[in-house]
């Protein structure tokens, strides 16, 4: 991978851009007055580090950026006292902990912060590294203009790796609910704003050993957001509660857990 910086760059970014190139293994290029298309040519990804943002350029043509992108809204309409699907499938309360095991670009992991609020904690699992970085520096630096919103995206914690082998490292019951949203294998129109991810995005997921984990570390629920046709809901040794939506592609299942015996 190639990094590189915007136009006329201060001395901050050209800095931030050579660290990266370290930390990714890449090669830092001087920008100087090459566009990206001919930076590509030569390696394929391309990271243009910015002064208030980060693009990845793919070989598919594909540009992504970090953007709070349906968060936005989804956040206005819990603060005007409105439901969100989420929020109803996971039944997350003020100072719950939660964590998203497919963060993407982290719409539902805001969601969730926003209404754990401050004293609550929200985690999110990235297995793609570049993906991690570009949500983990927007979650930082995005400024919406509403302060509960930004507090809220601060709050989050990403982490870069798979889920399977962190929630391995996990304490049993030490987490409220975990959640899944894991790449459709159909594409649909409510899934367009991720179409930049698709290329870099885990297909072959073990669900099976991903929700036998959660169901180990999740205290409330385990909850799967997937499209209307999945098998996932359905499996041998364990079957989600489906809340089906009738204007959706998707729906969202969980599993109760238990109530241990005081």
């Amino acid at each position: 991978m190639l990094i590189t910086t915007s136009f006329r760059a201060n001395e901050q970014t050209i800095e931030t851009a050579k660290a990266l190139a370290e930390d990714l293994h890449g090669e830092y290029v001087e920008r100087r007055k090459q566009s990206v298309k001919q930076l590509a040519m030569k390696r394929g990804d391309v990271l243009v580090v910015g002064k208030e943002r980060f693009e990845w350029y793919q070989p598919n043509g594909e540009k992504f950026f970090f953007h709070p992108s349906s968060a936005m809204f989804r956040m206005k309409r819990l603060m005007r006292g409105e439901k969100d699907p989420l929020i109803e499938a996971t039944q997350l309360r003020p100072g719950d902990s939660f964590l998203d095991c497919t963060l993407g670009l982290g719409s539902d992991a805001i969601t969730a912060s926003l209404r754990v609020g401050p004293n609550g904690r929200v985690i999110g699992i990235e297995k793609n590294p570049m993906t991690a970085l570009l949500v983990r520096e927007g979650l930082n630096t995005w400024e919406t203009g509403v302060r509960e919103a930004d507090e809220a995206m601060k709050r989050i914690s990403v982490v870069s790796g798979d889920s399977i082998e962190q929630l391995k490292k996990l304490s049993d019951e030490s987490i409220d609910v975990v959640y899944f949203d894991p790449m459709f294998e159909e594409a649909i129109q409510e899934s367009a704003s991720i179409a930049p991810l698709r290329h870099a995005a885990e297909y072959h997921f073990d669900h099976e050993t991903a929700v036998q984990e959660a169901l180990r570390v999740a205290r409330k629920r385990v909850v799967l957001k997937d499209h209307w046709k999945s098998t996932r809901f359905l499996a041998d040794s364990y079957q989600f509660h489906v809340l089906k939506r009738k204007t959706a592609q998707f729906h969202y299942g969980y599993i109760e857990k238990e109530k241990s015996p005081r």
